[in-house]
């Protein structure tokens, strides 16, 4: 076999070519079809509604895949934090949104140097308050770099961005009056107001985008060229494409999603709430993401006891969901009916399952996640599958 391997922190390896059910657990595996057609599947309907994607890298932290989305279409990648912006840098991302007030000055002074030394270097930020434009400008100033930076839109009690008319005019003024910033658009996060798509939650969120589209009616004359609309997370992106993409004299605006957790999707909070999931979406995503664990005990006929806690599979927007179990010995998984993840410690997970039910110590179970993010946090490296269920490379993360 190649040398590639995942080292694990029991010495155990992986090994390029080899089979899944034979991977030390608990491990964080890939499928590649899946995942290219989540790719696919997200550039046509990118496509086909008319706005750009740049999908925040925080999902993945991953710059193979980082450059998968950018080869499929997306125009940039999203980041949360300065630290993210170094990271997509080292790894020769094009165009970064740092979708965050920029009030760091040594790091603000970092990226206007960036864009001072590059050209091709597009990014933008966000702002919110006059006390961070002109820390923002004070940060960038001595590189004579301009950034493009975002106004934000924000709603009472939710997260970051200005509340009032009156909040967005003083922050416009401000950015008028800093040589080094060039006011591009809007921006706002509409999953603040909204954890599910139920129809008083879509109510919500179109109300606080059309305040978003009515902002950036107000800036149109403020800026220079198409302006920039973004929002979007990964639950409500067909809202943002119906409120902000739709009515605009041509070449006015430029509409950017920002959905992250699509590549990979789940099997929990965005199978529920996705788009792109359930009986009426003209084509699904797939989960591509899922944790194998073995079977460490089964001390009563009802309870199973697995390898995957905490610290392997994320629990914060509901515990992990059984997919499939493998008997030892065997190579072809079985789907598991009746099962249900009830609680995790650090390392183990406790899986309620038919006292009836076959399932014994040594064998495997598939996990689906919910939440991709606080999943791939917890993992340095993934093992991504081909079609034969072989692992063909080795997906690394930056965190």
């Amino acid at each position: 076999m190649a040398a590639t391997t995942i080292p694990h922190e029991d010495g155990a390896h992986v090994y390029i070519g080899q089979p899944f059910h034979q991977l030390a657990t608990p491990v964080a595996v890939l499928d590649d079809a899946a995942l290219e057609h989540n790719l696919t599947t997200m550039a046509g309907w990118c496509r086909d509604h008319g706005v750009e994607l740049q999908p925040h890298g925080k999902t993945t932290m991953a710059p193979a895949l980082f450059r998968r989305q950018l080869a499929a279409g997306a125009t940039g990648i999203t980041a949360a934090t300065p630290a993210q912006v170094r990271m997509m840098r080292e790894h020769a991302v094009p165009a970064v949104q740092l979708a965050n007030e920029l009030v760091q000055p040594a790091e603000a002074a970092w990226i206007a140097a960036e864009l001072a030394a590059d050209p091709d270097f597009g990014f933008t930020c966000w702002v919110d308050s006059v006390a961070g434009v002109e820390l923002l400008e004070a940060g960038v100033a001595a590189s004579g770099a301009v950034v493009d930076v975002l106004l934000e839109v924000g709603s009472p009690g939710a997260r970051t961005g200005t509340r009032t008319e009156a909040d967005r005019s003083a922050v416009r003024a401000a950015v008028a009056a800093a040589p080094h910033l060039r006011l591009a658009g809007v921006c706002g996060y509409e999953g603040s107001m909204a954890g599910d798509r139920s129809p008083s939650s879509l109510v919500v969120v179109r109300e606080y985008l059309e305040r978003m589209r009515a902002a950036a009616d107000e800036l149109r004359d403020d800026v220079d060229g198409p302006v920039v609309l973004t929002a979007g997370g990964s639950m409500f992106y067909d809202v943002v494409a119906d409120v902000l993409a739709t009515g605009w004299p041509a070449d006015a605006a430029r509409v950017i999603l920002r959905s992250g957790c699509y590549v990979t999707h789940d099997s929990g909070l965005f199978h529920r709430n996705s788009p792109l999931d359930g009986p009426d979406a003209p084509v699904r995503l797939r989960a591509a993401l899922t944790v194998w664990a073995t079977v460490l005990s089964r001390p009563e006929p009802s309870l199973a006891l697995l390898d995957a806690g905490r610290r392997d599979v994320s629990f914060d927007q509901g515990l992990p969901v059984p997919l499939r179990h493998l008997a030892r010995g065997a190579t072809e998984p079985a789907e598991l009916a009746g099962a249900e993840v009830t609680a995790l410690n650090d390392q183990h997970a406790y899986l309620a399952v038919p006292a009836d039910h076959s399932l014994a110590v040594g064998d495997r179970v598939e996990l689906g996640i919910s939440h991709p993010c606080t999943t791939f946090d917890k993992w340095r490296r993934l093992a991504l599958l081909d079609a034969r269920g072989q692992v063909a490379d080795v997906v690394e993360t930056v965190f």
